[in-house]
């Protein structure tokens, strides 16, 4: 084979795959079926050139030349920085916003029944004794439930915190599998156990101080743990109501989609603990330290709804940006 003549022949091919490549970010539809085109062509072109050819400059120039263009043909994964930002700007607040009334629903009933139980509690001396001996519910309201908070070092308090509380946002995202059928009863022993606790503080006249603890951290620390279970619930939800999907799509999606909210819920959960180890049992007052608690609270709320409002109208749904494709279903 003459390799002048065959180069002669096929470079403008190649010039022009190359200048298709280097536009690979603007190519109108034409001119990616061209690029395809070219790629196959060149492939063949190289692989003729290897075996008839020992014109290394040549051979490296295609190999490189067909390398980038099956980068721009096939796609390339997108840089971490990108799936970074894309994960806080997207992924996790559109699922966090597109489950907002789950999550309000699941804040407005774990509320009410701690009100309850506190009530219940600090108006009822019988029921109080039934929880435990004038001794004990003394050394809880004025040593043990302000000592909780200070009694070990900052940085081992703020990491076990931190563990704890994500274990208990994993397990009522776990207990979607079971429809979300535990998730209440989770929320309502978490919900018992703050309305029991308020209720002995108030019995004693120290429900101020049982606020003033359980404030700073407690707005962020439940406003994660109610996402957590409001995202359980509505997955637990769609294997009932999959909407126009098949089921097994609609569930495979909503479960991708919430493994975002678990993710993210991390970083959130982390921050509940560094308040709670280093602001709760601070020497602050009061006031500082509950103002504290809300501005971490009303910033991620916000940011949930900003982006997440964003994202949805965008018609982002938190799912993986390449999903697998699905059968169209009536």
């Amino acid at each position: 084979m003459d390799i002048d003549a065959f180069v002669a022949v096929h470079r403008p091919a190649w010039d022009r795959l190359e200048q298709l490549v280097k536009r690979r970010s603007s190519l109108t539809g034409a001119e990616v079926d061209e690029l395809v085109d070219l790629y196959q062509r060149v492939s063949t072109h190289l692989s003729i050139v290897r075996s008839a050819s020992t014109d290394l400059l040549l051979v490296g120039r295609l190999s490189a030349l067909v390398a980038r263009a099956r980068s721009a043909v096939t796609g390339a994964h997108a840089p971490a920085w990108r799936e970074f930002v894309r994960f806080f700007t997207v992924s996790f607040p559109v699922v966090a916003y597109r489950a907002r009334w789950w999550w309000l629903g699941a804040t407005l009933a774990c509320l009410a029944v701690a009100w309850v139980i506190g009530a219940w509690v600090a108006g009822n001396p019988d029921v109080q004794a039934a929880i435990a001996s004038q001794e004990d519910i003394t050394q809880l309201v004025d040593h043990d439930f302000a000592d909780y908070y200070s009694e070990n070092p900052a940085a081992s308090f703020a990491s076990r915190v931190w563990i704890n509380n994500a274990w208990v946002s994993a397990q009522v995202i776990i207990y979607a599998i079971f429809l979300g059928i535990p998730i209440p009863w989770v929320l309502f022993q978490n919900a018992a156990n703050v309305g029991v606790s308020g209720g002995l503080m108030a019995s004693r006249g120290k429900l101020d101080i049982f606020f003033g603890l359980i404030t700073p951290h407690g707005l962020l620390e439940l406003t994660a743990v109610f996402l957590a279970a409001a995202v359980g619930m509505r997955l637990g939800w769609t294997v009932i109501d999959p909407g126009p999907r098949r089921r097994l799509d609609a569930l495979a999606e909503q479960g991708r989609a919430v493994i975002s909210v678990a993710l993210g819920l991390v970083v959130v959960l982390f921050v509940s603990g560094l308040i709670e180890a280093l602001v709760t049992p601070s020497g602050l007052p009061t006031w500082a330290r509950v103002g504290i608690g809300f501005v971490a609270w009303a910033a991620f709320l916000t940011y949930v709804i900003y982006f997440g409002r964003r994202a949805e109208q965008q018609q982002e749904t938190g799912d993986l940006e390449r999903a697998p494709d699905l059968a169209p279903t009536v």
